[in-house]
């Protein structure tokens, strides 16, 4: 098979798409060949030297950690799944490539109306998004400021919040701004002085999510006052400094899946703001390093039968 793969961390340059074995299913998971793949700033980090905790780094190492595609081969031990079935999941490692191996309980059906691009991207935001959303209790009388609101996690939260009924104000550049206030956000531009543009738009401010990093933690710490409400994906040291929640993706199938109900009914958007080939995978990388960009980067790496 064809995989995009690192022989060593570096720059986006390190990718290489090569021909690599493909994968079995063991007795309990899956094959999928893989039709798109999200791609993640967590995959950047990888691919520049982070090891992932539980993670072991086997060069040549594909990366890669979410993706939709179609079920080639079951496992014996595997009930309810058949080959032919569209599915959407996650791993660690290894789903930048035409088939993946994973268990079945990392695997859920992705009805017909979800696109492909849509279902390989929605995994990895879409879970972390859900579990902060969770650990930080979010409900109708908030009023919920998140930072970095117009990216792949942002824009994930922002709903969720804004379907709970809480009053969302999200920072994004200028030019998401008409974006979040679609999703039912009150947009702000991040950046210096926009502690007091928050405090100009009614002064409380309950619960603070940050996907954008940039020390915005010190803005919220000024803020709100139950640092238990307060919660970070991207600045971990300054969290553990201020005494403010780490949030870590607790990924799993029933979460996935409760996902992709919302995202069939319409209750959420996952917005895919470029594909690339696979081929094109270093650039891809360059595109999310940037910061900057609304929503989701995929990868597309098979066609339907």
């Amino acid at each position: 098979m064809r995989a995009a793969a690192i022989d060593e961390f570096g720059p986006a340059e390190v990718l290489r798409v090569r021909e690599m074995p493909r994968p079995s299913a063991s007795s309990d998971g899956v094959l999928v060949r893989v039709l798109a793949a999200g791609v993640q700033l967590t995959d950047a980090a990888i691919r520049a030297g982070w090891r992932p905790p539980g993670a072991e780094i086997e060069f040549p190492q594909i990366l890669g950690n979410e993706f939709a595609g179609v079920v080639e081969e079951v496992g014996s031990e595997v009930e309810g799944v058949c080959a032919g079935d569209e599915v959407a999941g996650f791993a660690l490692l290894n789903c930048y490539a035409e088939y993946v191996a994973v268990p079945a309980a990392q695997i859920v059906a992705k009805p017909a109306g979800v696109p492909w691009q849509v279902a390989g991207a929605l995994s990895a935001s879409g879970q972390t998004a859900h579990t902060a959303f969770e650990d930080l209790r979010i409900g109708a009388d908030d009023v919920v400021l998140v930072c970095g609101a117009a990216g792949g996690v942002g824009t994930i939260f922002t709903q969720l919040a804004v379907r709970a009924a809480a009053t969302v104000i999200g920072t994004a550049s200028q030019v998401n701004h008409a974006y979040l206030r679609s999703l039912g956000a009150v947009p702000i531009t991040y950046g210096p002085g926009q502690a007091e543009r928050i405090r100009a738009l009614g002064g409380r401010v309950d619960v603070v999510f940050d996907a954008a990093g940039h020390e915005n933690l010190r803005t919220a710490v000024d803020l709100v006052a139950d640092r238990d409400r307060i919660a970070t994906i991207v600045d971990m040291a300054l969290a553990v400094e201020l005494g403010c929640r780490i949030v870590r993706s607790r990924r799993d199938a029933a979460r996935l899946a409760d996902l992709m109900r919302r995202v069939t009914s319409g209750e959420l958007e996952v917005h895919v703001r470029r594909t690339y080939g696979l081929d094109e995978v270093a650039a891809a990388h360059r595109d999310v390093e940037t910061g900057h960009g609304r929503g989701k980067v995929v990868l597309e790496i098979g066609q339907a039968r």
